[in-house]
């Protein structure tokens, strides 16, 4: 199976938690559908992504990136490659390569979908690819995993992070709501429940 049917295979199974979540299921379908190529940032002005949500061991922080060029805290991720066989494990290798971390335990179900506008990625769209529309920009269709460390695993910070940090989660270094929202949906989905303050 390819990483394209692949990827088209765990959405179409994928139980959406919310209204909003089902309708962005819906689009990158879509994607999947129109592009045989939606795997690859060379799909543009939409690509899916792959990423992952590291838990500590008891559930109680989350280790996140300060991305160099985003100059914001995220889970670990990015584009897909021609070696990934599956979408989740496109996910788990780039938590690899960006945290260093070893024995991760990764949940092979989607947690969150979530699409985003990412300025740096590919160059600007030409006349053609924005539809005249200058202002149209290059979309990560991200799809989230989640996955737990191993107790007293060490962390390494990659070429691509500014730092690399366990936060609390409910005390996150951002109130993105995506980020927010996934970090509380990993939660629920290890049968925790998330602090009123990482809700805030």
């Amino acid at each position: 199976m390819s990483l394209h049917a692949d990827a088209s295979r765990v959405l179409a199974q994928w139980n959406a938690p919310t209204a909003a979540q089902k309708a962005l299921r819906k689009r990158y379908l879509s994607v999947l559908e129109r592009s045989p190529d939606a795997m690859t940032r060379a799909c543009r002005p939409d690509h899916l992504t792959a990423s992952t949500l590291v838990l500590s061991a008891d559930g109680s922080s989350v280790l996140l990136t300060l991305h160099a060029k985003a100059q914001a805290w995220f889970q670990f991720g990015g584009h897909c490659e021609e070696d990934d066989a599956t979408l989740a494990g496109a996910a788990l290798r780039e938590a690899r390569e960006e945290s260093g971390l070893l024995g991760l335990s990764l949940d092979p179900v989607p947690v969150q979908l979530s699409e985003h506008a990412v300025p740096f990625c590919g160059g600007p769209l030409t006349a053609a690819e924005s539809g005249g529309d200058s202002a149209r920009q290059v979309h990560h269709l991200d799809v989230r995993f989640m996955a737990v460390a191993p107790e007293g695993a060490a962390h390494a910070v990659s070429e691509e992070s500014l730092d690399v940090r366990w936060w609390p989660v409910d005390a996150l270094p951002t109130k993105d709501e995506d980020m927010v929202e996934l970090v509380a949906l990993a939660q629920a989905r290890l049968g925790r429940r998330v602090g009123t303050a990482a809700l805030d």
